[in-house]
């Protein structure tokens, strides 16, 4: 059975779980699941577990992703990018890519965002974009999240600019255009979005999705389970040691505290385990049982 993970570029229009669906015929598989949804119209980086795989979702690193967006200034809409209703349009001044530069400092480093209507968040138990549709508005509360890195470049015209963003979990992009366009003065919005990096995977490993659907053998292209824990050591065990890792239990060893990828003397990776205090014991198994 198929068993691994395969990063996507997503296609826009697409959900992430209609390409999960998608994915179940190509690899006749139903454990199919995703890390780090991308909304249907943005593109890009999406990682996704097939098989066994699909245990490790939950553990999937999502404290860092980098976009590139389309930033359109002097245009405001409900859902502060460009396939939203328009609510103002203003002139943008001709020099609005360099007022930007002047002012990345104040959108750098730990920021507030105040969540759009348009979104999954919860408010009393109703999803956001569930009053949006009704034409409600409630008072959202401000969240903070981190820029790590902003760039600005020019797209051909003074309202059209390019984003680099390097940025926290929880963090919208469109609402990140939308705040850039008010400190202009000319309003703003996002019209594009693609995503280069989630979950320490980068767009330079990621497949098109006729790409898979056309490879004479789609399993090829999956990675290894244990490359998603790349950043931890690994640790080989013993015969005795991994059969009783197999069978839940924990021992002592002299490794020093922290997460391993334990593998068997085989060379077969079994489990993402922690130490402490010396003893060694198991997060999440991935071993054919």
């Amino acid at each position: 059975m198929p068993n691994g993970i395969i990063i996507i570029d997503k296609p826009q229009d697409w959900t992430s779980m209609d390409v999960c669906a998608k994915l179940r015929g190509v690899f006749h598989e139903k454990r199919v699941g995703h890390a780090g949804t991308l909304d249907p119209m943005a593109t890009g980086v999406l990682p996704v577990f097939v098989g066994r795989a699909t245990r490790a979702v939950s553990l999937a690193p999502d404290n860092e992703k980098e976009y590139i967006a389309t930033l359109k200034l002097g245009v405001v809409t409900n859902t502060q990018d460009i396939w939203g209703e328009i609510r103002e349009k203003k002139p943008v001044p001709a020099d609005a890519g360099d007022r930007l530069k002047s002012l990345l400092p104040q959108f750098t480093g730990e920021i507030g965002q105040i969540p759009p209507m348009y979104s999954a968040v919860k408010v009393n138990g109703k999803k956001l974009y569930e009053l949006a549709r009704k034409g409600v508005e409630v008072e959202r509360k401000l969240r903070t999240v981190t820029i790590h890195a902003l760039e600005v470049s020019p797209a051909g015209s003074p309202d059209i600019l390019s984003l680099r963003v390097r940025c926290s979990k929880g963090t919208y992009i469109r609402t990140l255009c939308h705040d850039m366009g008010q400190a202009l003065g000319c309003g703003g919005c996002m019209a594009a979005l693609r995503r280069t990096v989630a979950c320490g995977f980068s767009l330079g490993g990621a497949h098109a999705l006729e790409e898979v659907l056309n490879h004479p053998d789609p399993a090829a292209l999956l990675l290894p389970v244990d490359s998603l824990f790349a950043d931890r050591l690994r640790l080989t065990l013993t015969a005795r040691q991994a059969e009783r890792l197999c069978h839940g239990g924990s021992f002592s060893t002299p490794a020093q505290p922290g997460e391993y990828r334990a593998y068997g003397p085989d060379g077969v990776f079994l489990a993402l385990c922690r130490v402490s205090d010396g003893t060694l014991s198991t997060i999440k198994s991935f071993f054919e049982v």
